[in-house]
């Protein structure tokens, strides 16, 4: 009996059938193993992460909180006594800092579609912030008033398409910039989550056209390989 080269490599490599015919069976399993294995890197560089730790040594409930302590630090954002809008607020790190700065003189009011458990000192509100409903909630958990500062660290369910992605948190802060008018006091401020991108000009336009200041931040407590950045945008040119 003559064999060729493949028959050769099929008897001396007994397992490759059952690859093959593994294969063929679920396509999609190279692919599955790629992420399985992404996720296994993630995940490992999370717990290694320096800010989750000290996030979890300090209370909070994501590596996030930095990111805002640092920004607060630097530019002055959160004052005592001041009334704070938390956009896109689950799991709730930032407006655990909020809630600590501005005591119990302030108000903190945290919005998202999820849930949040409960924070001392912050009200929370589920749901869409776009809906005329809950914008009138907002303000009456403000005490009838708009928000002297609004933060937003929200960003859309990611595909890994740069473009795609870009499109969507434009979208997200199309609906945010359309909202200030109702929350947002006369002279308030806004810091907001951006991804670098093409789209970014017509972002820092936007926002120079309602504000007097827009300044650009790449806190130290971003991840070094994140392509997102914040916009502080201050002192709102309210109509």
């Amino acid at each position: 009996m003559l064999l060729n080269y493949n028959d050769s490599f099929k008897l001396s490599n007994p397992n490759l059938k059952l690859s093959l015919r593994a294969l063929r069976s679920n396509p999609q399993m190279p692919r599955q193993t790629q992420k399985r294995k992404k996720s296994k890197h993630w995940a490992q560089r999370h717990l290694n992460d320096t800010y989750v730790k000290k996030a979890n040594q300090s209370g909070y409930r994501a590596r996030a909180a930095f990111k805002l302590e640092e920004i607060n630090t630097r530019h002055k954002l959160i004052k005592p006594g001041m009334r704070i809008l938390d956009l896109g607020a689950a799991p709730g790190s930032w407006s655990q800092l909020s809630s600590q700065i501005t005591g119990t003189h302030g108000l903190v009011v945290a919005v998202d579609l999820l849930p949040i458990q409960p924070i001392k000192n912050v009200q929370f509100i589920q749901g869409d912030f776009c809906n005329t409903d809950i914008q009138a909630q907002i303000i009456v958990q403000l005490g009838n008033k708009a928000a002297d500062l609004i933060i937003c660290d929200m960003s859309p369910d990611l595909t890994g398409i740069r473009i795609t992605d870009q499109a969507n948190m434009e979208n997200l802060l199309q609906s945010v910039f359309n909202s200030l008018e109702n929350l947002l006091n006369p002279n308030g401020d806004l810091l907001i989550k951006v991804f670098e991108g093409q789209l970014l000009a017509d972002l820092r336009k936007s926002l120079n056209s309602l504000f007097k200041k827009v300044i650009n931040i790449k806190p130290d407590a971003s991840r070094k390989q994140s392509r997102e950045f914040y916009l502080l945008a201050r002192d709102f040119k309210a109509a």
